[in-house]
């Protein structure tokens, strides 16, 4: 049907690290629908394993490191500078580091903790307030979240509480910008081998524990996320604003 289509549709897809993420997932799948994109990528070591997967679907590669003053605004002006509009963001940046992701959300020390919120969090509002003037109509805005976001999920740690911040930014934005017509989302995808979920402990016994208990018994991949993104990209959506959306094969109704 036209309304799942995604021709005509250009969008910026942002933190793309490798071919094992979901950044990457959700930009094959917009591709194959008939989205123009633009992808970015955290820095000049993460360009090489993602340059070549721009290149498979025809995307402009741009350096973005949230971090860095001026980068959010560098990339959104390069992006318009190819797409013209912006009709859908994808954002998939996350990161902590390793001593407070590891330990006790009660000893996390204050750098660590705000640079979390910072990298994962802010920058979603961050990205959103630079494309704000260049949205279309409909544009449909999506960052990632865990459950971790709403349980207190084993060795998940600080980035439970930086969730759970990103999902309220992603409520308080789709109301302040429905008037509008833009629509904001978060995708909540279960347990998957990226490198960015490598680094949280026993990640191999969570996605166990996923496949175990999960109505579906097994792990999502990176095309169904990439297709429910599709979704929320696409005018047959165009009725959501504001839900974390869970894809995660049933898991979190029986946790």
């Amino acid at each position: 049907m036209q309304e799942f289509s995604l021709a005509g549709k250009r969008g910026l897809v942002v933190g793309v690290a490798n071919e094992q993420s979901i950044a990457w997932g959700c930009a094959q799948q917009m591709h194959a629908m008939g989205a123009e994109l633009v992808m970015s990528c955290v820095n000049e070591k993460a360009q090489q394993f993602v340059a070549p997967l721009a290149e498979r679907v025809n995307a402009p590669l741009i350096v973005c490191n949230v971090e860095q003053e001026g980068c959010v605004q560098n990339l959104v002006s390069n992006a318009i500078s190819h797409l013209g509009k912006i009709d859908f963001i994808v954002h998939s940046v996350a990161w902590a580091p390793l001593d407070d992701l590891h330990g006790r959300v009660t000893d996390t020390s204050a750098e660590g903790f705000l640079r979390a919120m910072r990298i994962s969090c802010h920058s979603f509002a961050e990205l959103v307030r630079c494309c704000e003037p260049h949205l279309s109509a409909s544009a449909s805005l999506m960052t990632m979240s865990y459950l971790g976001a709403d349980e207190a999920v084993e060795h998940y740690g600080m980035m439970g509480p930086v969730k759970a911040a990103l999902e309220s930014v992603v409520r308080y934005m789709a109301a302040e910008l429905g008037p509008n017509g833009h629509r904001v989302h978060a995708i909540s995808p279960g347990p998957v081998p990226t490198r960015a979920a490598s680094g949280l402990q026993d990640f191999d016994q969570l996605m166990q524990k996923a496949v175990e208990r999960s109505p579906l018994r097994r792990l999502v991949t990176l095309q169904e996320i990439g297709n429910l993104a599709v979704f929320l990209a696409s005018d047959a959506s165009s009725g959501m604003t504001g839900q974390t959306l869970y894809i995660d094969g049933g898991y979190h109704i029986v946790n």
